[in-house]
């Protein structure tokens, strides 16, 4: 058994003007003022467009991340639209094979705990019964497929998720703040703050919950 800590990377290379001017350029098309693009003209641009709530034009651009976290967050973060969602399958991946690991991964639960000293043995001893079932039901011909039935919701998956920056802007305003899951904050809050560096005009008005 392995326990990890959840993590994100970010797969598009963030170029913050890159970006912006690609939303102005587009959203300009919708005046036809094209001879107003000047430098700075972006970041001038996208402030109108958001004031106005115009954020469809955000729609043009999209940015993919892949999270490492538990199931049990991943059924949350697929659930927004519109977005593109690739995940780790539990059908066709056998943990048991040595290429594999031989082991499942579990996400540590522990800095969420209001009782860690307690809940932490009672989690981490029903997470090695899961991986001795989901073993043991490989070992009496069952596939993957079905074996999974034992695996808990602290199992690790991977799920990459590509959306566009409006959509990632109503991600972070519902999945950082303080009803979303604490796990999903644990992801969800610091990636917000990487994309306010790279790309502040469009996320510095989202303001998280850090505790």
């Amino acid at each position: 058994m392995k326990i990890i800590n959840a993590t994100f990377q970010i797969l598009t290379p963030l170029s913050g003007s890159q970006i912006t001017q690609a939303i102005e350029n587009a959203g300009r098309t919708c005046y036809q003022s094209f001879e107003a693009v000047s430098p700075g003209s972006d970041e001038r641009f996208i402030a109108m467009i958001l004031k106005r709530g115009h954020e469809s034009v955000l729609e043009h651009q999209s940015i993919s991340v892949r999270f490492i976290n538990d199931r049990g967050v991943s059924h949350e973060e697929v659930r927004h639209r519109i977005a593109s969602f690739s995940q780790e399958s539990t059908r066709f991946i056998n943990y048991t094979k040595e290429n594999k690991g031989g082991q499942c991964t579990f996400i540590d639960i522990k800095q969420h705990l209001k009782n860690p000293g307690v809940s932490f043995d009672i989690w981490f001893n029903h997470m090695i019964a899961c991986e001795v079932a989901y073993k043991a039901m490989i070992d009496a011909g069952e596939p993957p497929e079905l074996a999974r039935s034992v695996l808990p919701n602290s199992l690790k998956t991977e799920v990459v998720i590509t959306a566009n920056l409006r959509e990632w802007r109503t991600i972070f305003k519902q999945r950082t703040q303080k009803p979303a899951h604490p796990q999903m904050r644990e992801v969800m809050v610091p990636l917000l703050e990487v994309f306010k560096e790279a790309i502040p005009i469009v996320f510095d008005d989202i303001f998280a919950y850090y505790e």
